[in-house]
């Protein structure tokens, strides 16, 4: 009997299987994320968290806005009457305090941003964070361009007022304008980083401001012009870094003109920018450092 015999194909026995990645394989090292992606995937993190948090908050977006534009209202309109600087003819004090109104909205959106580090660290979040891959100064980093990014959407809002405040786009200077609000942003919530830090309690945040915030913005010339002045509250004034920051905006707002008539030196002119980026990087310095303790 013939039987036909059917060919089967001979297999190699076991299926193939991919082999294991070799140290330094490409494959390998795209699965690995690398130290920069974690340091700006914790950035971002950060400073999206907040932004979204400021958005979610109707009556912070409210107050952000109406306070500042009632106390430039009430305040210009009580000092109007009384208000002359020698030398500043057709100066009215609304025009006077537009740029110290704008610092003082940076100022207080950058600092109450930054009470949020103290909140955050009694929920547990930010030791969450902190025992992640990203270092301790992408956290401050994420913290602070969160707390700025909201301090400057808040200023600019307020800057939609500026052609009430006479201001001219014959001399209003953009560049110079965003570059100081940027810094002084930067600067203030480092500043105010650093301060939680070392505050547990938001009642003590704010006594604390109180003590030392408020007295700087007072004595920037927002308020009250340098010339004038007294010997030694000019000299607290010329040493007090905010100062730069209500000079460099009104010289973006008014010019260099309008700076000098209220008590710029012309050697002090310009300076508004390295003095605020020297400003910044200290006090993000002493917050990453303050972020860095062992408790």
């Amino acid at each position: 009997m013939n039987a036909h015999a059917t060919a089967v194909p001979e297999t190699s026995g076991e299926p193939e299987s991919p082999s294991p990645l070799a140290p330094g394989d490409a494959r390998e090292e795209e699965q690995i994320p690398g130290s920069l992606a974690l340091q700006w995937a914790t950035v971002r993190v950060l400073l999206a968290r907040d932004v979204v948090r400021f958005f979610r908050q109707p009556s912070r977006i409210v107050g952000a806005l109406a306070q500042p534009i009632l106390f430039w209202f009430v305040i210009g309109a009580g000092f109007s009457g009384s208000f002359r600087v020698e030398g500043a003819q057709g100066m009215d004090y609304q025009r006077f305090s537009f740029p110290g109104v704008v610092t003082m909205v940076v100022l207080f959106s950058a600092i109450f941003a930054t009470i949020s580090v103290i909140e955050d660290r009694r929920e547990g979040f930010l030791q969450s964070v902190l025992a992640g891959p990203g270092s301790r100064l992408s956290v401050v980093l994420g913290k602070a361009l969160g707390s700025s990014a909201i301090a400057l959407l808040q200023a600019s809002l307020f800057l939609l007022f500026a052609p009430l405040a006479g201001v001219r786009a014959a001399t209003l200077d953009v560049p110079l304008l965003l570059t100081v609000m940027v810094l002084s942003a930067l600067g203030l919530t480092g500043m105010g980083i650093a301060l939680a830090w070392w505050v547990r309690s938001t009642a003590g945040y704010h006594a604390v401001m109180s003590i030392v915030l408020l007295p700087m913005w007072v004595l920037s010339g927002a308020m009250f012009p340098l010339k004038g002045a007294g010997p030694l509250l000019a000299w607290v004034m010329r040493l007090n870094p905010m100062r730069f920051s209500v000079e460099g905006l009104r010289r973006a707002l008014y010019g260099a003109e309008a700076s000098l008539a209220v008590g710029t030196t012309s050697s002090a002119a310009g300076l508004e920018v390295p003095v605020l980026l020297a400003f910044a990087t200290v006090f993000l310095g002493l917050a990453a450092i303050s972020v860095s303790r062992r408790e």
